[in-house]
């Protein structure tokens, strides 16, 4: 199966503070992998150096097998143009939905297309009209966002990320910010994604979509990947005393619907 991302050896420092430690990690093209971890193990930190919204100290990142930057003298070294055209080919979705508040869920949607694709119009609204029918918000269109629920938008930001035709989809926390009784339809459409063959990374803590829905967990602590594999020996039989103590007291069972 080939590799929709490769990182290897993958640092990233902040001044004084080495937030990750020499990361190695595939994802399949079609996989779900959701990394878990406390806070502070440097999960949304690794999103962030996946699309290169914070550039990595050291390491590597590949994207569909095409080496991201170029080294020289033993580094890697970025280009702006070439990291606008990689975020365009990565969408994210973050914990507060950043929406327009004075353009409509359309135009919302419609937006990035325009201003970073160049699409048309008419090829927009198609687009953005096709997305929000897969989130089950077609209805919402003309509505601005101060109408919605917390989970109505954060259904519309996923919306807008597939807008734009990423090879990959990275989500940080996304149910994070919602009322309980939200979650579960966000979740719903991330379920939905992943099983029409989304590449997908996603930063949660939902044990229980972690299980039902990915194909691989990483268990990140201390900017390290302690453990990774499927979610049944992961979740259930974790090597480590670590995972195990953060698992204590999850329901890994309940996918809420």
């Amino acid at each position: 199966m080939t590799n929709a991302i490769e990182i290897r050896k993958l640092y990233k420092r902040f001044i004084e503070l080495e937030v990750l430690k020499g990361i190695d990690l595939d994802v399949a093209q079609g996989e779900a992998v959701v990394l878990l971890g406390s806070s502070g193990s440097g999960k949304s930190t690794l999103l962030r150096c996946i699309n290169f919204m914070e550039e990595p100290t050291s390491g590597q990142v590949r994207l569909n097998g095409d080496l991201v930057g170029t080294e020289q003298g033993g580094r890697m070294r970025y280009r702006e143009s070439d990291l606008c055209k990689l975020r365009t080919r990565i969408g994210m979705v973050f914990q507060h939905f950043n929406l327009f508040p004075h353009m409509t869920v359309l135009e919302n949607v419609m937006e990035g297309q325009l201003i970073v694709l160049g699409r048309s119009k008419a090829e927009a609204k198609d687009k953005a009209m096709a997305q929000l029918t897969r989130v089950g918000l077609a209805e919402k269109a003309p509505e601005y966002p101060a109408r919605l629920s917390g989970g109505q938008k954060q259904r519309v930001a996923i919306a807008r990320a597939l807008a734009m035709d990423p090879d990959v989809m990275l989500f940080d926390e996304v149910t994070s910010a919602l009322d309980p009784e939200l979650v579960g339809e966000v979740l719903k459409t991330m379920r939905q994604l992943a099983e029409d063959g989304m590449t997908m990374v996603c930063v949660t803590h939902e044990i229980g979509f972690a299980y039902h829905v990915a194909n691989k967990v990483c268990f990140l602590h201390d900017g390290q990947i302690l453990e990774q594999g499927a979610p049944q020996n992961v979740l259930k039989t974790p090597e480590t005393a670590r995972v195990r103590e953060f698992l204590d007291g999850h329901s890994l069972f309940k996918l809420p619907n």
